[in-house]
């Protein structure tokens, strides 16, 4: 088994202070094998909030995969946003803009989905796609395949101010012939765990989209902050979402849900005793 952490959204630059050594602690508790970013890191991609936001990468457990989102992009300094709209973000947090983990059980593939010429949307290329394609191509049939991008795949119910993903129908027909699992995302500040059957008419395969609210940003949409506690197994993941509590000092559990996968496609199940009673760290 496999433990992810999946925080998005951390919008240093607005960030409430008085979660940042919380989260730290507890992720640290949590010891999981991987810390998912999946974008957003900083409000205005200024420097001084990408050192901070580094400094929290730094706080948090090793390994990581971490993303850019479309606030990672300037947005007033037109000819940064133009020619170099990721050059802080390369300096400051890494430059590799599509990190890979892969370990004898899960591999974690991320994708960069922000671009200069929109304001808040993102989109995934045909070589992007391929790129993925190919890296899960090579892996056995027992490792269960993870991609990360900052923009989602689908979206949570509700009434919705964003887009999903540029390019997403054919990136999913991709991920369904190289048997993609699970799909982590943030950008809308809701968290939410789905079966992508329901956006994704493609037949015998669907993958489960995972969205992750805003970690640490005080630009909450309705939900308090949270973040995803993630534990994956063959044919099986346990997606915790662990919401904040200003009164406790402390992220809770909120919500629980389990999938589990039959063939190629993914359900949702009822939880297991032993997560329903809170034993996250043995839910089999």
């Amino acid at each position: 088994m496999r433990t992810l952490v999946h925080l998005s959204d951390l919008h240093f630059g607005r960030t409430d202070p008085a979660i940042l050594e919380p989260i730290v602690a507890q992720v640290h508790a949590i010891a999981p094998d991987l810390v998912v970013v999946s974008g957003d890191l900083t409000q205005r991609a200024r420097a001084t909030q990408f050192v901070e936001a580094r400094a929290f990468l730094d706080a948090l457990p090793q390994p990581q995969i971490v993303v850019p989102g479309n606030h990672d992009v300037p947005l007033f300094n037109v000819a940064a946003r133009l020619f170099q709209p990721l050059k802080k973000y390369r300096r400051h947090i890494q430059q590799d803009l599509q990190p890979v983990y892969i370990d004898d059980e899960i591999a974690v593939i991320g994708i960069n989905t922000a671009r200069s010429l929109t304001i808040k949307d993102g989109r995934v290329n045909d070589q992007q796609i391929e790129r993925a394609r190919r890296q899960m191509a090579m892996l056995d049939d027992h490792i269960v395949k993870v991609i990360v991008t900052h923009h989602p795949f689908d979206l949570p119910a509700g009434p919705q101010h964003h887009d999903l993903v540029g390019h997403s129908i054919p990136a999913m027909r991709a991920f369904a012939l190289c048997g993609a699992d699970l799909l982590l995302a943030g950008h809308v500040h809701t968290s939410s765990a789905v079966s992508s059957s329901a956006h994704y008419d493609i037949p015998g395969y669907s993958a489960l989209v995972v969205q992750a609210g805003t970690a640490t940003s005080t630009r909450s949409r309705g939900e308090t902050n949270s973040f995803n506690v993630i534990y994956i197994e063959a044919e099986r993941i346990a997606v915790e979402r662990m919401g904040w509590q200003p009164d406790q000092g402390k992220f809770v559990r909120t919500g629980l849900q389990c999938f589990r996968q039959t063939g190629n496609e993914w359900t949702l199940e009822e939880a297991p005793p032993a997560l329903a009673d809170g034993d996250m760290q043995n839910p089999a």
